[in-house]
């Protein structure tokens, strides 16, 4: 397939030439452009290795063949139709995997990200459910090895959280958990529902690659900043000092609130994190909204209000709507358990991206 083999040796090409660049004083003195060549250098290096391989298994192919057509010691053909037959049984798999490894790379997937969960339909028990994915996201960073950061939370009138939004950090995390903004839906007898019946109530996730400086220029004049105490739990001594943040970004009128450490300054150093993530999703997304009349995907034509997810109780099953997937081991998945789904996702999302690429 000379046209796979055309794409790999553009890649090759580039690799090599980013090789030499990342050693050039002149670049290694401009960190900034130092850090984005090795970061593409590292990202090209795998499929350079597959380029060889496959080169080579071409090149044995060519000359097992060549061999066929001069030799006429039956010995030598019978080994040379052995090494034809070989390659051709293998050759397949590799070239589909070589797609697969060729399809663009989502440069935010490589970002930390911030997780923000809200209530929605369904009072009290929208409540609940927050604190209950908020609960199963923990225990999967926690298997993922992943650190997260409460940066503000707000709790329901009973109990759980009418919001809670955290800061997580690790490798690879906003490529994990993009899949998961939007609207999931809980079907359950509430607690707070004497009478048994069943009840469906959503709260609303939201996933944002965390911003840095280079990402997205913050003006800071574009910013009112506003210190209050804060509310809820968190002992005395949180809620006797204006250690809270809210900051409003005055041309898009988008509003942030950190107010989970006791830390005034830390508190405004998270809120900026976040405002500034915000305005980078804004801005991604009009990108993406963009892109979509060309080609939608799984993920970037996804509206946050459409509804991704059910967990329906009574019949111990989750299902999410994008792929059509049912599982049915909802005590595991609300321990943490979700990494089945998230793979699917995935495949799904590159499948889609390579019929994307083939229509092209």
């Amino acid at each position: 397939m000379s046209d796979l083999l055309t794409k790999l040796e553009a890649i090759h090409f580039r690799f090599v030439e980013v090789g030499k660049m990342i050693v050039d004083p002149d670049i290694i003195a401009d960190m900034d452009r130092y850090v984005k060549l090795n970061k593409e250098y590292k990202d090209l290096e795998d499929i350079d290795q597959v380029y060889k391989e496959y080169k080579n298994l071409l090149g044995n192919l060519r000359s097992a063949k060549e061999l066929l057509e001069i030799e006429t010691d039956p010995e030598m053909r019978e080994m040379a139709k052995a090494e034809v037959q070989e390659i051709e049984e293998r050759r397949p798999q590799m070239e589909e995997d070589i797609k697969f490894l060729l399809i663009p790379k989502d440069p935010e997937d490589d970002k930390n990200a911030i997780l923000e969960l809200r209530a929605g339909t369904g009072g009290d028990e929208a409540c609940i459910f927050v604190e209950d994915c908020f609960r199963m996201y923990t225990m999967f960073f926690k298997e993922m090895g992943w650190q997260y950061d409460i940066l503000n939370s707000s709790e329901g009138s009973m109990k759980g959280y009418k919001e809670i939004s955290m800061e997580i950090t690790g490798a690879g995390i906003y490529g994990m958990l993009k899949f998961e903004s939007g609207v999931h839906r809980v079907q359950r007898v509430p607690e707070t529902e004497s009478q048994g019946r069943v009840h469906t109530s959503a709260i609303t996730v939201a996933v944002l690659p965390e911003a840095e400086e280079v990402d997205f220029n913050l003006d800071m004049n574009d910013v009112r900043k506003d210190t209050f105490r804060a509310s809820g739990a968190g002992g005395q001594h949180i809620n006797k000092t204006e250690s809270a943040i809210r900051l409003t970004h005055i041309p898009t009128g988008t509003v942030v609130e950190c107010q989970d450490g006791r830390s005034q300054h830390k508190n405004l150093e998270k809120a900026i994190s976040v405002l500034r993530s915000r305005l980078y999703q804004a801005e991604l997304d009009r990108v993406h909204n963009e892109r979509a009349a060309q080609r939608k995907t799984l993920v970037a034509s996804g509206d946050r209000s459409d509804k991704i997810r059910t967990y329906n109780y009574p019949q111990g099953r989750i299902t999410d709507h994008r792929i059509n997937k049912s599982m049915y081991n909802l005590g595991d998945f609300m321990n943490g358990n979700i990494k089945e789904m998230i793979d699917s996702l995935k495949v799904a999302e590159n499948a889609e991206k390579l019929k994307g690429q083939e229509v092209q």
